[in-house]
């Protein structure tokens, strides 16, 4: 168990330096908030610190830091190092970063902070990226708490031919649309900090069952094939770069989450606000990850349940049961029911905002948000329907959904770079550019061997993703100082 603590230290230690840090380079300061000056009552509210917290660590935190995890464990105790490692440096600087230039932007959402810091055609490819990935979050987030529901909770078989199954869609959906459409201060501002407790509660009750039943945890100095499940040979034979960091995006890095912490921008007091409600929300989920990645491996060496990847739903009801008991086991589910509702119902509203603002289409009234809102939930809908009445729909669906997410933060690491060279922070172009030109070598390799892209054999996928890694680098850095250098000398700060 030593491995996993001294990750829970990177974790909280260095998000403190490295996030204090980040904080310096912004520079924020008392300026007027979009909240006020473009105050509507509707995306523009001034909320409190810790609501817009605890919004945003419900918005950005679904099933990605529990089924990643879960399924990203299976390469061994070195997850618990990686996954604080990568969300200190790479998801909470960018989620800090993604924000707090929204925010100070005028509450703009992230296609038009991309569209500002590139050119159109990157613009056009982010749009078309951002509104797959989106609607795939959409489809994700009521499939998998809607089969948790069904079948951990309520006893249902989940089968797609059974009423019980689309009545608890349809539950969600209906949550959906009026999350989607009302403002943010009347739905999601009051009923997540009934949300909040129960997520806390699931997180913390975990982590404590860990601690007093003592399950097993592998450290990285174990043999790693010496118990019942042979991490040792699922890292040697699973490609670590890039599965495992496609397969863990939310507790590392998730490019979905600069679309969230977009709509809080709108509803920030103070720009000071931003290091708690962006940066620590993040480390915090990442704290959510470590512990159900524990968890895992607690029920895996135990041999509770099978170290199989595709079991991760199942494997998140052995864990809370196993752990709390029946009751605090149902307590700890309903939470994480509670995480992809809270993601799903304001990736859909990111979604009805982007387009609203690329199109400039006005919501001024419910009846034009829930005529745009409509037409995004028909789409939504074809996808839940695919993906559960195909045998190996979910698969793909999760695989494109996985990948999407994780191209999408190259585009937010692009447009903070190019914020850096053209507000003075040159030097510290390499805060965006490390984390970015990795996952821009993970993100395509990825995509060049997978069967859902190019199925290319691995030794070819790697030397087009490191190409691609360094073309990525090169042309930000030389587009970056042309900015720069194009930049009127009153405007350089």
């Amino acid at each position: 168990m030593a491995t996993f603590f001294i990750g829970l230290v990177i974790l909280i230690g260095g998000g403190a330096l490295y996030g204090t840090f980040c904080e310096k380079v912004f520079g924020p300061d008392d300026r007027e908030t979009p909240a006020y000056s473009k105050q509507d009552g509707v995306d523009y509210v001034p909320m409190k610190e810790w609501k817009n917290s605890l919004i945003n660590l419900l918005n950005i935190a679904g099933t990605g830091p529990i089924i990643g995890p879960i399924q990203g464990i299976l390469f061994g105790p070195i997850a618990f190092l990686t996954i604080p490692i990568g969300n200190v440096i790479g998801g909470a600087m960018h989620d800090y970063f993604s924000g707090m230039i929204c925010l100070r932007d005028g509450g703009t959402q992230m296609p038009e902070m991309v569209r500002r810091y590139s050119n159109k055609g990157v613009y056009a490819i982010y749009q078309v990226i951002l509104c797959v990935l989106l609607l795939l979050v959409g489809a994700v987030f009521i499939y998998t708490p809607g089969d948790i529901a069904a079948t951990q909770v309520l006893g249902f078989s989940g089968a797609p031919t059974a009423v019980s199954t689309w009545v608890i869609y349809g539950v969600i959906f209906a949550y959906y649309l009026i999350a989607t459409v009302f403002p943010i201060d009347k739905i999601i501002g009051r009923i997540y900090p009934i949300f909040g407790a129960i997520l806390l509660f699931s997180a913390v009750g975990v982590l404590i069952g860990l601690l007093t039943q003592g399950y097993p945890l592998l450290n990285v100095w174990d043999d790693w094939n010496g118990g019942l499940v042979k991490y040792g040979d699922y890292f040697g034979g699973n490609h670590f770069i890039p599965i495992f960091f496609i397969t863990v995006a939310c507790g590392i890095l998730s490019g979905f989450h600069s679309t969230q912490t977009a709509i809080i921008a709108r509803t920030m007091k103070n720009e000071k606000q931003g290091h708690t409600t962006f940066y620590r929300m993040m480390t915090l989920e990442g704290f959510i990850a470590m512990i159900w990645a524990a968890g895992a491996m607690g029920v895996y060496n135990l041999g509770l349940q099978e170290a199989n990847p595709s079991l991760a739903t199942g494997t998140i009801g052995v864990v809370c049961k196993s752990l709390l008991g029946n009751a605090g086991g149902l307590i700890a589910l309903l939470g994480v029911i509670v995480l992809p509702i809270t993601s799903g119902d304001t990736a859909l509203r990111a979604l009805r905002l982007s387009i609203a603002e690329s199109f400039h289409i006005d919501q001024s009234s419910n009846g034009k948000r829930l005529s745009l809102s409509g037409a995004i939930y028909v789409i939504v809908a074809v996808i839940l329907v695919f993906a559960k009445m195909n045998p190996a729909g979910f698969s793909i669906l999760w695989r494109y959904f996985a990948w999407t997410n994780q191209t999408l933060a190259l585009f937010a690491f692009l447009a903070i770079t190019i914020w850096m060279f053209e507000n003075g922070k040159s030097k510290y172009v390499w805060v965006p550019l490390i984390p970015g030109t990795f996952y821009a070598f993970v993100t395509i390799t990825f995509i060049m061997n997978a069967k859902i892209g190019f199925n290319i054999p691995w030794g070819g996928a790697y030397v087009v993703g490191g190409l691609a890694a360094i073309a990525y680098a090169v042309v930000i850095l030389w587009y970056g100082r042309r900015r720069a250098a194009a930049l009127p000398l009153s405007a350089k700060q």
